[in-house]
């Protein structure tokens, strides 16, 4: 039953795929849905002879979902936009709609058989009008910069996001047209208004460890995570918080067009002691022993939120809410393990448990 507390009644998380083309059945797309604050379930594609998603039904189903009057916020694990260099570059205005625009122009990967791969690499007159809109591996957005992402233009290693970037930027824009009252964050402003359904640019790895994958795959956990994150976050007070980074005067003129990555909720530097990426704000650490009173830092430099309630997996007890000190991470831990627990997103330390 949704929390009245809730200000969305249902979540969406995409874990995105740029392989192939527009109208290719992707394994690697999925897609988890949460309603009214219930568990987060898969959704498969519309009976059909494709087995999975493809990124033209899913653009469709989206905008359905999204016209309905059902308050909605939809994370989308690939980059909303491009750097500050690449704007001055093209010498394009800072304006998100004209980007888009210019983009499509340039990668129109919506559609029919084209994909990143034969724009990228196709020598025929396609090709050469996406080789006016490229960029260089060195630009990263300040969001970027801050969750340690990698670059929109990083192709061909482990964790890229530039193949799904180029390939989704042109449905985003056939969702804009098609809906052009949605919310897209944080272009349209950082507050949602109330009611309203909105997009938001996900990054799976500042929420995946929070979550046991319990025989998901990869593709499956970061959507799954997604979904779970959105409604955790919007249920426990956090989701304003990550609506509304602190960040100076400059970065938030900069994000109305390169965008903002959620869950990134200051413009610190990655180094400071309050680091980049974290989700959630740490509470002030307090003096003692007690390894699970709220504010404490084991040697590890995991920091204790509070207890979730739920039952733990070692006898007798509860599931703790711990947050890296380092990457900001959050996820669970059984109190007895609180001393010694390492951060299971950059520390090495073993999966969280669910909170």
């Amino acid at each position: 039953m949704k929390d009245d507390a809730m200000q969305f009644q249902r979540t969406i998380g995409i874990d995105y795929s740029g392989a192939k083309t527009a109208d290719s059945s992707l394994p690697g797309l999925r897609v988890y849905q949460t309603e009214s604050g219930g568990p987060a379930a898969e959704i498969g594609p519309p009976p059909g002879p494709q087995h999975y998603w493809t990124r033209r039904t899913l653009a469709g189903w989206l905008i359905e979902r999204l016209a309905e009057p059902i308050s909605t916020i939809v994370g989308i694990d690939h980059a909303f936009s491009f750097p500050e260099a690449y704007f001055e570059e093209h010498a394009l205005p800072r304006d998100w709609d004209v980007f888009l625009d210019d983009f499509h122009r340039h990668w129109p990967t919506d559609m029919p058989g084209l994909s990143v791969d034969s724009l990228r690499h196709g020598g025929d007159a396609a090709a050469a009008l996406a080789a006016c809109r490229k960029g260089q591996t060195r630009w990263r957005r300040k969001a970027e910069e801050l969750a340690r992402g990698k670059s929109v233009f990083h192709f061909g290693v482990t964790g890229q996001v530039a193949k799904s970037t180029h390939a989704g930027l042109p449905f985003l824009r056939h969702i804009r047209r098609a809906l052009p009252k949605l919310h897209v964050w944080p272009f349209d402003g950082w507050k949602i208004p109330t009611n309203s359904s909105a997009l938001v640019e996900a990054y799976p790895r500042l929420y995946s460890a929070a979550y046991a994958t319990e025989g998901r795959t990869a593709d499956q956990h970061d959507a799954f995570a997604t979904a779970s994150w959105l409604r955790d976050a919007d249920v426990d007070g956090r989701l304003p918080q990550a609506l509304a980074p602190k960040l100076s005067k400059v970065t938030a003129r900069l994000a109305r067009h390169e965008g903002w990555i959620l869950g990134v909720i200051s413009d610190q530097p990655p180094a400071s002691k309050s680091a980049a990426g974290k989700v959630t704000g740490l509470p002030r650490a307090r003096p003692g022993k007690g390894t699970t009173t709220p504010g404490y830092r084991n040697p590890n430099g995991q920091v204790v939120i509070g207890p979730t309630g739920r039952a733990g997996t070692d006898h007798n007890q509860q599931v703790y809410r711990l947050c890296c000190g380092q990457c900001g991470v959050n996820y669970g831990a059984n109190g007895s393990d609180i001393h010694a627990r390492r951060c299971p997103a950059c520390g090495g330390g073993k999966p969280g448990l669910v909170i």
